[in-house]
C-alpha cells in the first residue's frame, strides 16, 4: 500500500480501451462468462468515469468566472456534464473571494458518491443480493457462512462482486489494513451467527453439520513486486502470506478455547495478484493446514484448462485443487465440500482473468494507488469497484489512526500535491430496529468528524481536508442519508 505522489493514471474507458485491449484479447475461457463481463465493465467505467470527469469540466467552469453571468453558465455545464447542479454559495461568492475550487472540488466527489451509492442500493447494479443459488451452494459445500477479509487497501476493494463472483449480499466482508483482521471483533460475529442458526435456523438449523468459512486475502504486485506489494507487510508477499495464515489459526484457537467447538470453523488463505486479479489459493488439509510455500495459481489453471469444454475444465480443476492439498496423500483428505467450493472460486476467477485481459489489456494501468476518496468508519457496502476508495473502518480516530495516517500519505500524493483537497466520507451503518441507534450513529459521526479535524489541523485549515458525514440503515436496505459536512455554512460546519 505504497503512496505514489504525482497525477493519478488515467482510466482507460469505451472505446479507447476497447481498442487497447483487442491486441491483447484471445478467444476468452470456456469458463468464462462474457455476458457478466460486459456488464460489469459498463458498471466500473461509467462509476470512475463520473469521478475522473471532475476536474476536466471544473476546468471548464474555471475559465467561465470572469463572465458576468457565470453563476448560470457554471450550472449549465455541471447540469450537462456532470448531471448535477452546484453548491450556489460557493459560485455567488467567487466575484469577492475567488472561486473556491478545493471546496468545489469536494462538493462534487460528495454529490458524485451520494448519486452512486444511492443508484447501488435502490437500482442493485451488481445483482448482489439475489444470492440464493450461491448461499445454496455454500451450503452444499458444507458452509454456513463465508467471511472474507481482504486488504484495505483500495486495489482489493473489488474482491468480492469481481475477482471472486460473489454476491455481496450473501458473504460478510470487512477490510483491514494488511488484512489483520479484528480477532474478537471476528468471533463476535461467529457468535451471532451461531445463535441466529439456533434461535432462527437462518441459514440452517444449528444441528446441521456445516462450519463457518473464515478466508484472509493477501495480495502482491507481479509488475513491481518490490514496490507494489501490501505496505503493512513491506511488499512481502511471504510475510503477507504468513501473517495471514497466524491471523486465522489464531481466530480458529479463540473459538476452541472459548466454545470447544473448532471443528464449526474452516480456514482458507487466498493471495491477490493486483495487477492482473489473478488468485491463488493455498489449498489447506482437512485439519486446516496450509503451505505457505504451494499454492493453485488460477492463471496456470486457465492455461492448462483454456483447449477444455466446460465439463472436462471443471473435472480438471477439481483434480488440480486436489494434487495441491498438503500431505503424501495428494490431497486425498481433503473434504469434497472444500475441493467444490476453492474449484468454484478458481473458476469465477478465470472470468475476471479474461475480464482485465479484454478490458484492461491484460493488466491495469494503474498498478499503485488511484484512489477517488477515503471511507472511514463502518458500512460501504455499494464499494465493490477497484481503486476507488481507500477504507479505514474504525470506532475511533485514535483506534485508526494507523490506517488513517495511511490514507492521508496516499492521497497527499494522489491530491494535495496536485493542490486538492482530500475528500473523507466518515460513515456509520446502524440497525433501524434497535431504539436510539441512529443518534448514536449521528453523534459517531460527529466525534469522528472532530477528531478528524484535531489529527490534522493543518489541512484542514488550508481547506485541504474536507469531510462528508452519512448514515444508514442496514436493517431497512436503504440508502445513505448525509447529516453533515465541512462545506455547510458556519454555523454548523464541522470537520
Amino acid at each position: 500500500m505504497t503512496a505514489q505522489p504525482g497525477a493519478r493514471p488515467s482510466v482507460q474507458v469505451g472505446a479507447q480501451a476497447g481498442v487497447q485491449a483487442s491486441a491483447f484479447a484471445s478467444t476468452p475461457h470456456p469458463l468464462t462468462d462474457a455476458q457478466a463481463n460486459a456488464r460489469l465493465y459498463e458498471y466500473e467505467s461509467s462509476v470512475k468515469h463520473a469521478f475522473d470527469h471532475l476536474v476536466p469540466v471544473l476546468k471548464r467552469i474555471a475559465a467561465e468566472r470572469c463572465e458576468p453571468d457565470f453563476v448560470e453558465r457554471a450550472q449549465r455545464i455541471a447540469r450537462a456534464e456532470l448531471g448535477f447542479e452546484l453548491p450556489d454559495g460557493i459560485l455567488e461568492s467567487a466575484w469577492i473571494t475567488g472561486l473556491d475550487m478545493r471546496r468545489l472540488f469536494a462538493a462534487c466527489v460528495f454529490k458524485t458518491y451520494h448519486r452512486m451509492s444511492d443508484a447501488f442500493f435502490t437500482a442493485d447494479p451488481l445483482g448482489g443480493r439475489d444470492g440464493e443459488a450461491f448461499e445454496q451452494e455454500l451450503l452444499a459445500c458444507g458452509f454456513h457462512l463465508m467471511d472474507v477479509t481482504p486488504c484495505a487497501d483500495g486495489r482489493l476493494a473489488h474482491a468480492i462482486s469481481y475477482v471472486l463472483r460473489l454476491p455481496y449480499g450473501r458473504v460478510r466482508r470487512k477490510s483491514y489494513a494488511g488484512s489483520l483482521f479484528d480477532i474478537e471483533n471476528t468471533v463476535e460475529k461467529w457468535v451471532e451467527t451461531e445463535l441466529r442458526r439456533f434461535r432462527e435456523g437462518i441459514p440452517n438449523t444449528a444441528d446441521a453439520p456445516t462450519r463457518y468459512l473464515k478466508v484472509v486475502m493477501y495480495h502482491g504486485s507481479s509488475v513491481d513486486p518490490i514496490h507494489q506489494g501490501c505496505a503493512a507487510h513491506g511488499s512481502d508477499d511471504a510475510a503477507a502470506a504468513r501473517a495471514g495464515l497466524e491471523r486465522l489459526k489464531a481466530f480458529r484457537q479463540a473459538i476452541e478455547n472459548s466454545f470447544c467447538c473448532g471443528a464449526s470453523v474452516d480456514l482458507l488463505l487466498v493471495g491477490l495478484d493486483t495487477d492482473t486479479d489473478a488468485i491463488r489459493v493455498h489449498v489447506p488439509d482437512a485439519e486446516g493446514y496450509c503451505d505457505l510455500e504451494h499454492w493453485l495459481d488460477a492463471t496456470k489453471v486457465y492455461e492448462i484448462t483454456r483447449s477444455m469444454d466446460p465439463t472436462q475444465a471443471r473435472a480438471r480443476i477439481a483434480e488440480l485443487v486436489r494434487a495441491h492439498a498438503p500431505g503424501k496423500a495428494g490431497g486425498a483428505a481433503l473434504p469434497d465440500g472444500m475441493v467444490r467450493l476453492i474449484g468454484g472460486l478458481i473458476e469465477r476467477n478465470l472470468s475476471q482473468i479474461d475480464y482485465v485481459r479484454q478490458y484492461h489489456a491484460g493488466g491495469y494501468a494503474d498498478i499503485g494507488h488511484a484512489e477517488r476518496f477515503i471511507g472511514a468508519g463502518i458500512g460501504f457496502e455499494e464499494i465493490q469497484l477497484r481503486n476507488l476508495t481507500y477504507f479505514a473502518y474504525l470506532g475511533t480516530v485514535e483506534e485508526g489512526a494507523a490506517d488513517l495516517d495511511v490514507g492521508i500519505k496516499i492521497f497527499t500524493g494522489l491530491n494535495v500535491n496536485r493542490g486538492l483537497p482530500v475528500p473523507i466520507i466518515v460513515r456509520y451503518d446502524y440497525h433501524g430496529g434497535v431504539p436510539g441507534a441512529r443518534e448514536r450513529a449521528v453523534a459517531h459521526c460527529e466525534r469522528i468528524a472532530a477528531a478528524l479535524k484535531a489529527r490534522y489541523p493543518q489541512l484542514c485549515a488550508d481547506g485541504m481536508l474536507h469531510c462528508l458525514r452519512a448514515v444508514r440503515d442496514c436493517d431497512a436496505a436503504a440508502p445513505i442519508e448525509i447529516v453533515g459536512s465541512s462545506l455547510d455554512a458556519p454555523a454548523s460546519a464541522a470537520h
